[in-house]
């Protein structure tokens, strides 16, 4: 029986387009499969901030930031925290990809005409030992362009494929089974979905109108995750985090859904770190949504007073942007799934930003001009949008009348008055001091000593009450579901494995599907800007493998 190509894709996400776009550099003969429409090329990377983690970079030098392989080596392990005899892969995953981080990682990209914000961000700041979680300096470069700033090189490149005959795109195509030629998976089934003009985002039809089958050499899984199945999440949950939440919002479309991760497993794929998921504890509900249930995340700048359902700062060292799951273990422990920030509106207006390429037209659009107008800018349109709109805010001018908003928002009266006065009175006493014994206020400075942090990502401290900084702002945050850290086990070739540890011969997997590489790279937590990255190395690893493979 013929073979219809050398290598079928399936999801046309980054790593599929990553991994199509080498297998086409190589000369090999590709079908790209996608259950959503061709609109949808890009997946989950379209809709994302663009941010990348870089070691040493120009950007990084040019704001006096010392990093190096060694320091980011330190960080990635001390924040994976592997710990488990099937972190083998992930373990060696992960060094591979400090490697590429450190070396021609930004090289590579700038050679496909990818370019990158100048002033470096500072996600995951971690607040442990300097062997624990966290980032030790910032590391987040944020693409101009974003998301789509992120894909574009790879959509062209797959592109330029189809035109030299290399790559045939087949969308609305829903894969239902692999199976084996003699010991070998060559064989993709599936049914064909009903065509659908549905925006990108938006859910597009499952009536099946046919099926198909197709045979290649080789397969790569490129799927992605379970963010948009919340009944997979929660079966998934791991006990460490508590009860799963009751009600969350999706950072991902439903089609996110994990059916992929099933079908590649019952072909004796093996399946690791399943419970290794990442979460964000500062959602928002989407006052404009693109697909059901759409939640925004805020990325925080150090200031604003973080407070459980009852209105009690939370620990030291969860303070905004410092221990994504950190927090989310310490709010599963409290019985309630929301918490807030409080806040005014000068400290809103300059640290608060929002993830998405939608919600960042200026740096989507490649507008200097219209980045300067948002530095300028008291609070960010995005921003201001939501204050306007969104469910989640209140904006009053005094304590009283924000409680009472804040009250009005969840099903009972959690919120005192007088008990949130005393935490902001004492919380404000000690910004009269260069020195404190707050720790999050001390955060705060350290944070302005860094200059990108001083211009655009922390305010000045001052008192919260202070009128001057008003109006009061308080946002009610929500669990956001998101990303998959474990998946299909992988060695350094991307090539799946099986249960006994051997290559399940002819199937490769990248991106989320593989846990971003080895079936778990980030091991428990991420340092931010990975995911993508992650994609782009798993993808371009797998696309070289089986291009070599099947030569």
């Amino acid at each position: 029986m013929a073979y219809d190509a050398d290598v079928i894709v399936i999801g046309a996400g980054l790593a599929g387009l990553t991994a199509t776009a080498e297998l086409v550099d190589a000369g090999r003969k590709v079908i790209l499969l996608d259950q959503e429409p061709e609109q949808s090329m890009g997946g989950q990377a379209f809709w994302s901030f663009g941010g990348l983690f870089f070691v040493d970079s120009p950007e990084q030098r040019r704001l006096r930031i010392r990093d190096s392989h060694a320091l980011a080596l330190q960080d990635w392990m001390g924040t994976a925290a592997f710990d488990r005899p099937e972190d083998h892969w992930p373990r060696k995953w992960a060094e591979a990809y400090v490697d590429f981080a450190a070396g021609e990682k930004r090289a590579w990209l700038h050679g496909q005409g990818v370019r990158f914000f100048p002033v470096v961000g500072w996600a995951e700041r971690g607040g442990y030992s300097a062997t624990g979680h966290g980032n030790s300096v910032p590391r987040f470069h944020i693409t101009w362009g974003t998301g789509p700033g992120v894909i574009a090189p790879f959509v062209r490149r797959v592109r330029a494929g189809v035109a030299r005959g290399l790559v045939e795109l087949k969308f609305r195509h829903r894969v239902t089974d692999l199976a084996r030629s003699a010991g070998t998976v060559d064989t993709v089934t599936g049914e064909i979905l009903e065509p659908s003009d549905a925006p990108r985002g938006k859910a597009s039809s499952r009536t099946v109108t046919g099926a198909f089958e197709l045979r290649a050499q080789a397969v790569i899984v490129t799927s992605g995750g379970i963010g948009g199945n919340h009944d997979l999440v929660r079966a998934n949950w791991p006990k460490r985090l508590g009860n799963p939440p009751e009600r969350m919002v999706s950072g991902v479309p439903a089609h996110v859904d994990g059916r992929m991760l099933g079908i590649a497993e019952e072909a004796g794929a093996r399946l690791i770190n399943r419970d290794r998921m990442w979460h964000y504890t500062e959602g928002l509900q989407n006052w404009n949504p693109i697909w059901d249930n759409h939640g925004i995340r805020i990325l925080p700048g150090p200031s604003s007073l973080w407070l459980d359902a009852r209105g009690r700062r939370l620990p030291v060292p969860l303070f905004p942007g410092f221990d994504t799951l950190g927090t989310l273990e310490h709010i599963m422990k409290t019985g309630y799934d929301h918490t807030w920030f409080v806040l005014d509106q000068k400290i809103i207006g300059k640290e608060f930003a929002l993830s998405g390429s939608e919600q960042n037209p200026d740096l989507t659009g490649k507008s200097v001009r219209d980045v300067i107008v948002r530095a300028r800018a008291d609070v960010p349109g995005p921003v201001k949008a939501f204050m306007d709109h969104g469910v989640d805010f209140v904006v009053e001018k005094d304590l009283g009348a924000l409680v009472r908003g804040m009250n009005a928002l969840t099903k009972e009266p959690l919120i005192d008055e007088a008990e949130l006065r005393r935490e902001i009175v004492a919380r404000d006493r000690e910004i009269l001091n260069p020195f404190t014994k707050d720790l999050q206020v001390t955060a705060i400075r350290g944070a302005r000593r860094f200059l990108g942090d001083r211009l655009i990502r922390t305010a000045a401290p001052h008192r919260i009450l202070d009128p001057k900084a008003g109006p009061l702002i308080a946002v009610r945050l929500n669990i956001l579901t998101r990303k998959t850290l474990g998946g299909l086990e992988t060695d350094l070739s991307s090539r799946v494995l099986t249960e006994g540890g051997a290559p399940l011969p002819g199937v490769y997997a990248a991106g989320e599907a593989a846990g971003f590489g080895g079936g778990g790279v980030h091991g428990y937590r991420s340092l931010e800007g990975t995911f993508l990255g992650g994609c782009l190395f798993s993808g371009r690893t797998a696309g070289r493998a089986a291009a070599k493979a099947v030569g």
